[in-house]
This record gives structure tokens, sequence and C-alpha cells, in this order.
């Protein structure tokens, strides 16, 4: 395997330790913070030009499997944590649990002032993960992924369009904002790159597609 494969996955068994061990040690977000910056898009087609193509496998596959959500910082566990990083003027009970604020979902444009109809979205799927090679992770890995504040991989989304998106890639599901759809795909690629994922046939073209006009 090449060398910059070797050095990544020593990379990310750092990051998990770290993530894991150490994870109350995170500073709290500000509300005005979003998603994080994802690569350029030529970075981004260079990263995809070196994925593994292969086909899914779905088998064995539950979520349970990758255990979410973990605390980050004090009270916050990772969907508190990004409700805050996501929101506008967000305040929060002892408990970290979100008492007002308002939600703005890059996905289909809609704000919301309830975090009961905000989801926070994998935007590389539990599911896909383990399809494209997250079935071989220990669950500390795959819980370190389920959890990743450092990559571009959680947002607030509005609730349903979450729902209708399931464990779908990018060859069938994309976010209705056509503003939106640069970002995603470079995220998308930015974490499977990050994490050593494969994509198949279909999914690699379609982020070529999109990749060309980013």
């Amino acid at each position: 395997m090449r060398k910059v494969y070797a050095r990544r996955r020593l990379s990310i068994l750092a990051t998990l330790t770290g993530l894991i061990a150490s994870a109350a040690l995170f500073n709290s977000p500000s509300a005005s913070a979003a998603l994080p910056t994802p690569v350029s898009g030529a970075t981004a087609r260079s990263y995809l030009s070196q994925l593994t193509v292969a086909a899914e496998n779905r088998t064995g596959y539950e979520r349970s499997k990758f255990p979410t959500w973990i605390t980050i910082s004090g009270t916050c566990n990772t969907r508190e944590w990004i409700l805050k990083r996501d929101g506008s003027n967000v305040t929060t009970n002892s408990s970290c649990y979100p008492t007002s604020g308002s939600w703005y979902s890059p996905y289909d444009g809609a704000t919301w002032s309830s975090p009961s109809d905000v989801d926070i979205d994998h935007l590389v799927p539990l599911a896909e993960a383990w399809d494209s090679g997250a079935s071989k992770w220990t669950t500390a890995h795959r819980q370190a992924f389920a959890n990743d504040v450092t990559r571009p991989q959680l947002l607030a989304v509005t609730d349903n369009v979450n729902q209708s998106k399931g464990d779908q890639d990018p060859a069938t599901w994309m976010p209705s904002r056509t503003a939106y759809r640069c970002t995603y795909v470079r995220a998308w690629v930015q974490v499977k790159y990050y994490y050593d994922l494969s994509v198949d046939p279909a999914e690699k073209s379609a982020l070529q597609g999109y990749l060309a006009n980013c």
C-alpha cells in the first residue's frame, strides 16, 4: 500500500485516540461557526482520483456499530455541540440542551427556531461508510467517525431532508439548493479520502460531474 495511506492511517489512529480519550477538552464552539471548510475543488478532484473504486457491501451493518453521541465538551454531546456550532444566538441550559436560537439548513434553505426540527446529518452516512470499508474498522474507529467534529462530516439540517437523504450517496441524492452542491461534494470526497473509504462506480461518476463545476 502507498506510503501516503500508511501515514494517513497513523494520523487517523492518533486522532481517534485524542477524540475518544480527551473529548472533554474541546473548547465550546461559537454560535456563528459552521461546517469546517472543505478542501478546494482541485484538491477534491485529486483526492477522488486516488480513491479505490469498489462495489459496496452492506452485509452485517447495524447503526449501533457506530456509537453516537459522545461527550464533546462539558455536558455537551456531539449533537448538542453541533447545534451550538451551526446555530445563531443559541443559548443552552445546564444540560447543554438548546433553549433558544435558530438554525439555517444549507441543504434546503429553511430556517428553524426549534432544535426538534433539526437533525445532525452525517454527510457521509454511517451505512455508506460501512459499505465502503468501515465494516473492517474497530468500534472505537467507527465511534470516532460518527462523532467527528473536525472534518466536514457533521451538519445541522432540516430533519425531514436528512431523513429523505437516508444512506444515499451523490449518485442518487444531492441537496436541493444547487448553491451548496459544490461544498457538499468537496466535503464528501475529503471525508472519504481521510478515512480511506472506497467509492462505487456510479458514486465516482456523479462526484466527477459535480466537481467539474467546482
